[in-house]
């Protein structure tokens, strides 16, 4: 259990340190995001929609506003194209960390720790409640990068973790897409109230999943 806290702790400083120097920075903000997306609304929409896959898979390395670009990408080329290219984003950004986690995981645990029955019980961890971890993900920022990360480590099947990231991000970009795609610069509670909402269901089910499994978790 102290492993993989460890290893939460030390992914979710690495991400949050790449979200800071952004912001703080200034190279590309939520309006630099906007303006562009308005410059590219007149060209075809491919154009637009490999610019929203590359924001979103560049998420696994630099923190960005998912559920902005999402929200943006529903309102600038509509529900349906914004739910393909934002899946197209979202998975490819998750299937690399799972990827590269599952090639070179082991190594870095190694450095973490050298005691073997502590990575085979955050292995054992994971794999027990990785499914519902990833399914539930979306509720916090950074997390769907970190347990994606996390399953390639410890090995979770690739079925199991495509099927648990689907039931967790499909229903959630359609939501956000579709939402974006009925909202316009005069109207925008829809993708407001679509935010919240959301932000809110995956919190609710988070702190039900927390709670009923506090007592195991601890054991």
């Amino acid at each position: 259990m102290k492993l993989l806290i460890k290893s939460i702790l030390i992914l979710a400083t690495i991400f949050t340190a790449t979200l800071l120097i952004i912001k703080f920075s200034g190279v590309l903000t939520v309006q630099d995001i906007k303006e562009i997306f308005a410059t590219l609304k007149s060209q075809p929409s491919y154009i637009l929609g490999g610019l929203i896959v590359l924001l979103l898979f560049v998420d696994l390395f630099i923190a960005v506003p998912t559920m902005t670009i999402i929200i943006l990408a529903g309102y600038f080329i509509g529900f349906e194209l914004a739910v393909l290219y934002t899946f197209i984003g979202l998975f490819s950004a998750s299937i690399t960390g799972y990827l590269l986690s599952r090639k070179h995981g082991k190594k870095i645990l190694d450095k973490l720790s050298s005691d073997e029955q502590q990575k085979m019980e955050m292995t054992e961890l994971f794999n027990k409640y990785g499914v519902l971890v990833l399914i539930l993900s979306r509720a916090v920022p950074m997390l769907p990068e970190i347990s994606s990360c996390l399953a390639g480590t410890c090995k979770m099947s690739f079925k199991r973790f495509f099927f648990a990231w689907s039931l967790g991000t499909i229903p959630y970009l359609c939501v956000i897409a579709y939402a974006g795609s009925i909202s316009n610069l005069d109207n925008p509670m829809p993708a407001i109230y679509a935010a919240l909402g959301v932000t809110f269901v995956f919190w609710l089910l988070w702190l039900i999943f927390m709670k009923r499994n506090k007592i195991k978790l601890r054991a």
